[in-house]
């Protein structure tokens, strides 16, 4: 499984955006103060390999509703086979609301992102940030993570702005050391 990352990586970085999957310490940072223990309807974006996707199936709802939206069709082979129970739609995070409607829910309580926004221009950041809040309910949460190297950025640096611009709260979490390369969490909410 990581060396298909690292191969999807090399092949297209600007839609895989990592070299190494998601540590269990940032796993725990992304989920530990968020809603998902009480969400009824949780979307998750660009779950490459299923870091997160292992530990929101630990912690959600046994009767929540729970989809993964994965672009890249190799990750999403990997991710079916990984975790066969797991709903996961090959497609774009744009079309978030859509999925949501699709399973019979209005709107998504949680999203989990693991999108390389830093890599993203602010056309496509503006698109999924736009679709992610038509998606959310009033009050719901979108958490995402950040390489601390991506504050450095212009594209880090815009993608931090249009958080603040589209969210009523916005959190930055402490560093997460024990992840490669080092990274810190966003928790928005609507």
């Amino acid at each position: 499984m990581a060396l298909d990352l690292l191969k999807q990586f090399f092949r297209n970085p600007h839609q895989i955006g990592a070299v190494a999957t998601s540590t269990q310490s940032l796993g725990r940072m992304m989920l530990g103060e968020t809603c998902i223990d009480s969400a009824d309807v949780i979307a998750e974006y660009g779950p490459g390999s299923g870091p997160f996707t292992r530990q929101i199936l630990a912690r959600k709802k046994s009767d929540a509703t729970f989809f993964a939206i994965e672009q890249n069709p190799k990750m999403v082979e990997c991710l079916r086979q990984k975790y066969p129970a797991v709903d996961c739609i090959e497609g774009s995070a744009a079309d978030v609301g859509h999925h949501a409607r699709e399973r019979g829910r209005d709107n998504v309580d949680l999203v989990v992102s693991g999108l390389p926004w830093a890599a993203f221009p602010e056309d496509l950041q503006d698109t999924l940030l736009t679709a992610t809040l038509d998606a959310l309910r009033p009050g719901g949460e979108f958490v995402t993570f950040a390489y601390l190297c991506g504050l450095m950025t212009k594209a880090g640096k815009r993608f931090r702005k249009k958080l603040d611009e589209h969210f009523s709260v916005v959190e930055k979490s402490p560093t997460v050391w024990w992840n490669f390369p080092a990274a810190f969490v966003y928790r928005c909410k609507k």
